[in-house]
């Protein structure tokens, strides 16, 4: 898939995604939906194909690393998850010691990403 279908696609899935899961109490208004060549401008990591961020509430897909429609569609659902949740929660369980592996936000959005499905046919 190229920059234009991806960007495509995503627009499609997140306002279904929107629809689906609804608002967050924690944001004004629904995620900024950012399409990037890559995670960092010095180095790629093809392992990251998505990221939250809620300082600028966007939600970032890295479309050089997206696989297929799957690993899209995952992202989409995994990272609306995050903008979801709360953002102060989400550093104090990192303060409590939790790391990425077992943090429960991210065991959370890793589970809701098995609905994946749902959303695949809209893309």
């Amino acid at each position: 898939m190229d920059k234009n279908q991806i960007a495509e696609i995503s627009t499609k899935v997140l306002d279904t995604v929107i629809q689906h899961y609804g608002l967050s109490n924690h944001h004004n208004h629904t995620p900024y939906l950012v399409i990037e060549d890559t995670p960092y401008s010095d180095a790629d990591d093809p392992d990251l194909i998505g990221e939250y961020c809620m300082m600028m509430n966007e939600l970032v897909v890295y479309w050089k690393n997206i696989k297929d429609t799957e690993s899209l569609i995952r992202t989409i659902v995994h990272e609306y998850q995050h903008y979801l949740q709360s953002p102060s929660w989400f550093s104090r369980y990192y303060n409590m010691g939790y790391h990425y592996g077992n943090h429960p936000y991210e065991v959370a959005a890793y589970k809701e990403e098995e609905n994946w499905k749902q959303f695949l046919t809209i893309s």
